[in-house]
This record gives structure tokens, C-alpha cells and sequence, in this order.
């Protein structure tokens, strides 16, 4: 089975060194053109890009898949079935009828659940505790293909978007492997149809999404901080115009008889936070341009003091 591979993040490496791990045929790689990085904003390759060099496989990297030149350069590599993950570019119907076996996609939700760019930020977010991998066969829709399996995994208290995606990238992986191995030769994978009365939407995220509301509850706030812990991270301001971005915090039962967002230095320099339902401790914090600080270190270098507050 001729087998081309598609996808750009740290997501889709698990699937691809699976992929030649266990010797399938991969007959080119695409993946997103090189991009500036760091600080000296050198051209970046993508990480899988990183993985398809180091193994010889051909790399392709359009500007976008969906320029004639390019399809007709994927028709002529004549795919057996072309295989998806994290690629950051919607696939036009041109391309998704190259493969005679279908177009294969993995998806970090339990479709329909959670349908978009970001499903694993938004169920942290929302506070879900248990999520999966979906393969699906990709349509021109937006993750609205017909489902071929899935896999779970619960969320765990301590669990935040890196954690999670790094388990799901696994699984996924693992997953991809079990559905190419059983497929029949020369035929798409079998698959159901989703129910769209049960689909849910995860939108990309903003910078805007990451900033921390006081009037919310402890629990919603600390789910803030674990889902958007890659990008664009949970952040609110101190002394008016100091932005802090919150790295790690843990919600607690009591409260403050203080207004939502005002600070409390408890025994042993704990860092609470009054918020609308429970109370926030504070366990990393980093300053706008400094590196992450223990909040101990926030407390002693600040000079903090039970009472200040941040602004929202």
C-alpha cells in the first residue's frame, strides 16, 4: 500500500515514525514550507519534516496544497491512501479523490465532539475529563467525516494541553497502525457516519481567550491555565500595567471573604487568589520578560502584599 504522509506539528511525529517503524510503504511526506523561529527568526523546519529527512523519505512543502501544480504533482505520485495528521491546511475535494483507499485523518477528540483547530485546548477548557483519539475519513467538511474508530483516555486532574497532546499523539499513532495493517488491499477502511446532533465546535484559540476573568470560579480559571497552557497561556495584570502569565495553579475549597481577583499571602508564602466560587493558589508565575518563577520567589521579588490585586 503506497502511503503518503501529511502533517507539520510535534502532533503528527508519534504517527509517522510508527509508520516507519513498522516498514509500511511511505512514498513522500508533506508538510508546511519552513518558517521563521527564535528570536534570530531563522527558517525553521517543521518537525516532521525533521523526521522525513533523517529517513531519506521525499518531502513536498506547498505554500498551498490546493494549487493545481501541486495536486497534479500528488496525482502523479499516485497514493493508495494518503494519511493526515496536524497538517495546518484544509485539503480541497481535488486532492481528497487522489487515493483509492481514502483519505485517513486523526483527530485529538471523541467526534463529533469538539469538531475544529483546537479540541484538545478546549476540552481542558471546559473542564471534560476524558478524551480520545478519532480516525475518520476526511470529507470536505470541517472533521465531518465518516468515523472509522476511536479511542479513549481520561483527563486527569494534573493533565494540561501539552500532556495531553503527547498521549494522544501516541495513541493515535498506535491507532493508525492497527487501522492500515486491517484494512482490505485496494479498499477503503470501514467506517459509520457521525451524528451531527452531537457535534460540538473548538475553534483556534486568541490571545484574547487566555486572559483570566476573577469573577470566574476557581476550578473554571484553573482549567484556563491548563488548556491554554501551549498558546497563548492564562494572563492577567498586576499593578496595573505588569502582565503575568500564570504557568501552574491548583483550586482550593476555602474562600477569601475578598473581592475576585484581590491576593492573600497565607503560612508558609502561599499565594492565594480570591475568585468568584473557591480560591486560587498560585504555584508559578512569569512576569512579562522574565523567566518562570515558584510563587515564593513572585512574593519575595515583588514584595507582594496580602490585599493588592490584579486588574481585569
Amino acid at each position: 500500500m503506497r502511503i503518503l504522509f501529511m502533517g507539520t506539528s510535534e502532533f503528527a511525529v508519534p504517527a509517522l515514525k510508527e509508520l516507519i517503524a513498522h516498514k509500511f510503504e511511505l512514498i513522500g511526506v508533506v508538510t508546511q514550507p519552513d518558517r521563521p523561529s527564535g528570536r534570530g527568526k531563522r527558517l525553521t523546519p517543521s518537525p516532521v519534516k525533521g523526521v522525513a529527512t533523517a529517513h531519506t523519505i521525499p518531502v513536498y512543502q506547498p505554500e498551498k496544497a490546493r494549487n493545481p501544480d501541486f495536486v497534479r504533482t500528488l496525482k502523479r505520485l499516485t497514493p493508495d491512501v494518503i494519511v493526515v495528521a496536524a497538517f495546518g491546511q484544509i485539503l480541497p475535494q481535488t486532492i481528497l479523490d487522489i487515493p483509492s483507499c481514502g483519505t485517513i485523518n486523526l483527530h485529538p477528540s471523541l467526534l463529533p465532539k469538539y469538531r475544529g483547530a483546537a479540541p484538545i485546548q478546549w476540552a481542558l477548557i471546559n473542564g471534560e475529563t476524558e478524551t480520545g483519539v478519532t480516525l475518520m475519513l476526511l470529507d470536505a467538511g470541517e472533521d465531518t467525516g465518516d468515523i472509522i474508530s476511536a479511542d479513549r483516555v481520561p483527563i486527569r486532574n494534573k493533565d494540561t494541553a501539552f500532556t495531553v497532546t503527547r498521549q494522544l499523539a501516541q495513541l493515535g499513532a498506535n491507532q493508525l497502525v492497527r487501522c492500515l495493517s486491517n484494512m482490505p488491499v485496494g479498499e477503503p477502511p470501514s467506517a459509520i457516519p457521525q451524528n451531527d446532533a452531537e457535534a460540538t465546535h473548538a475553534p483556534r484559540l486568541t490571545k484574547e481567550i487566555g486572559r483570566i476573568d476573577w469573577n470566574q470560579p476557581a476550578i473554571t480559571i484553573h482549567n484556563l491555565v491548563r488548556g491554554t497552557a501551549i498558546w497563548p497561556g492564562a494572563y492577567t495584570f498586576f499593578r496595573e500595567k505588569l502582565r503575568l502569565k500564570i504557568m501552574r495553579c491548583q483550586p482550593l475549597p476555602q474562600k477569601l471573604t475578598r473581592r475576585p481577583g484581590t491576593l492573600e499571602i497565607a503560612e508558609r508564602q502561599k499565594l492565594l487568589v480570591a475568585t468568584a466560587e473557591g480560591t486560587l493558589q498560585l504555584l508559578e508565575i512569569q512576569p512579562a520578560t522574565k523567566k518562570s518563577m515558584e510563587a515564593h520567589d513572585f512574593i519575595n521579588g515583588y514584595q507582594l502584599q496580602t490585599g493588592e490585586f490584579f486588574n481585569y
